[in-house]
């Protein structure tokens, strides 16, 4: 387990350059997503995120109570709970394989799965529970209320990640198994802000509310110190252009750095969009044969920590929908819901009223585990 605190951050990361470690170039993720921070513009703690995959997949709305089981693996020593808070996800299904990838509680925290090709959970650790890496946000949501609790959870070491195999469909190469690599990046309605990563098989937190900002590869830590080759953040670099995760992160900084002061959450979320918008990816061919994983943006989210509202763009869709928790009921014993927003089905606006009654169970452990 390794804990960073910003200032130590600074400090790693020079003693990393100076030892001739750091190689950004190089490093390059060849998966695609982005996650954005706006914690302090006056109006609501929000949280944009994009989605980029190579492939189609369905994708379902969520409403899931408080007290459902769950299982965090299939077969033995499984971390089990029951879930103490109420959430809405996204849930993603690629090829029969379901991720609960990103989502909002009851009690105004966020948890987001991003690809990091460096990700690494260690050899299972067979003396402790086993919690597979597609369920970690949920579990994170259904257990914490704050980032505080989160991290402290994770410091606590009393379960092991588990890695997964998902299958991909990629153009250039055809259906293949992809190694889930995964970093987590959490935010509540405090506007508290971390980033965990797990490296050769410990977890390494970044907390901080000034971590506003995750994408790809490389780790964090070398994100945080190319950032500060460019103007803006201490270097005299010109804002980069190019899809890459380390250029979408400096201008995403750059770009929520310097959005206007709202004068109501109409225009506080706009500026979100628009952060996130920029920060996605376009429907290309794959212009380099050496990174066929690239991928375009296929949905974005918004989660309101502070109102309860959770809202989804498809990129294939010109309407933005949104569902919030007052709309639910949170209590034990009340139905789980959803609301299928795959298809060319296209709703708009508040889409709370749709969800239909639905069994958790269909949130099964994928089967491709290591």
């Amino acid at each position: 387990m390794r804990y960073v605190s910003k200032k130590k951050l600074s400090v790693f990361c020079l003693i990393a350059m100076c030892a001739g470690v750091f190689s950004f170039g190089s490093m390059e993720s060849t998966q695609a997503c982005s996650r954005i921070l706006s914690a302090d513009n006056g109006e609501a703690v929000l949280v944009g995120r994009n989605m980029d995959w190579p492939e189609k997949t369905d994708v379902v709305f969520w409403f899931l109570p408080r007290g459902i089981k769950n299982i965090g693996l299939n077969g033995e020593n499984s971390l089990d709970w029951q879930s103490k808070y109420s959430s809405l996800i996204i849930a993603s299904s690629v090829q029969g394989q379901s991720f609960a990838s990103d989502g909002i509680n009851e009690k105004g925290l966020e948890a987001n799965l991003l690809w990091l090709d460096e990700s690494n959970y260690g050899k299972r650790d067979e003396t402790k529970p086993g919690l597979s890496v597609s369920k970690w946000a949920q579990y994170i949501l259904d257990n914490c209320a704050t980032v505080e609790e989160a991290v402290n959870l994770t410091k606590s070491n009393q379960y092991t990640i588990v890695d997964l195999n998902v299958p991909m469909y990629i153009p250039t190469v055809g259906t293949t198994m992809a190694r889930a690599s995964l970093h987590l990046a959490l935010a509540d309605k405090t506007g508290d802000s971390a980033i965990i990563e797990y490296i050769d098989g410990k977890a390494v937190i970044y907390h901080d509310r000034n971590y506003k900002i995750m994408t790809n590869s490389p780790t964090f830590d070398k994100q945080q110190e190319n950032l500060r080759q460019y103007k803006g953040f201490g270097g005299t670099k010109e804002l980069p252009g190019n899809s890459t995760p380390g250029d979408r992160f400096v201008r995403a900084s750059f770009y929520l750095k310097n959005l206007p002061q709202p004068s109501n959450l109409r225009e506080a979320l706009a500026h979100m969009f628009s952060v996130t918008r920029n920060a996605a990816q376009p429907y290309i061919k794959t212009l380099d044969p050496k990174h066929p994983y690239t991928a375009a943006t296929i949905w974005s989210t918004v989660g309101d920590l502070t109102n309860g509202y959770y809202y989804f763009e498809s990129t294939t869709s010109p309407f933005l929908v949104w569902a919030d928790f007052s709309s639910f009921d949170s209590n034990t014993g009340a139905p789980a819901m959803k609301l299928s927003l795959s298809g060319d089905t296209d709703y708009n606006g508040n889409v709370s009223n749709l969800f239909q009654k639905a069994d958790p169970n269909e949130l099964k452990v994928p089967e491709f585990h290591h």
